[in-house]
């Protein structure tokens, strides 16, 4: 599992991070866990952090350690909560793509938390959308985007609930439309 914010030890090296699942649940000696985690920055562009401290890292950085860390134990199901918050949509396209490439190579399941919705149709197979507690559309992404649920086009146009406009009448309220 990926952390919203990362969740990498301060006190370690991104090394030693990667290496705590794998001291954890496997009897590898150390120098195979150290090739290992190797291997996994390597995965995700950073080879060259191997012994960097978190804090020495960009948020892109940290949030694509905490992906190699999540990977240490090549696992068949990722659960990644909101993956790209607090990312420039720069950086954010770039850790999309980074998904799709070890969902692709490693044929795990990404299971993935956001509220960035340009990322959930860059990376996902299948959306659910929950309101109000409970699942209200689920389907792929040409499903979602053509969907005529109120809720879910408010939700997809970015239409405050309490507006009595639709995502017209909110065009015209902001001056963009006619």
């Amino acid at each position: 599992m990926t952390f919203q914010g990362g969740a990498l030890f301060g006190s370690m090296t991104v090394a030693g991070n990667i290496d705590v699942p794998l001291s954890e649940y496997t009897r590898l000696p150390l120098s195979t866990r150290r090739i290992i985690a190797r291997i996994k920055l390597g995965t995700v562009g950073l080879e060259d952090a191997l012994d960097r401290y978190p804090d020495e890292l960009s948020g892109g950085m940290l949030k694509r350690a905490a992906l190699a860390r999540a990977m240490a134990l090549d696992p068949e199901i990722l659960f990644c909560d909101e993956p790209s918050a607090g990312l420039d949509p720069i950086t954010a396209a770039s850790l999309d793509e980074l998904m799709n490439q070890l969902k692709r190579i490693f044929d795990v399941t990404l299971v993935v938390v956001t509220h960035e919705m340009a990322s959930a149709f860059a990376i996902a197979n299948r959306i659910a959308m929950m309101h109000e507690g409970k699942i209200r559309i689920s389907g792929t992404p040409e499903e979602l985007r053509a969907s005529q649920d109120p809720v879910v086009r408010r939700f997809l146009d970015r239409v405050p609930m309490d507006s009595p406009h639709g995502a017209a009448g909110r065009r015209n309220i902001l001056g963009d439309g006619a």
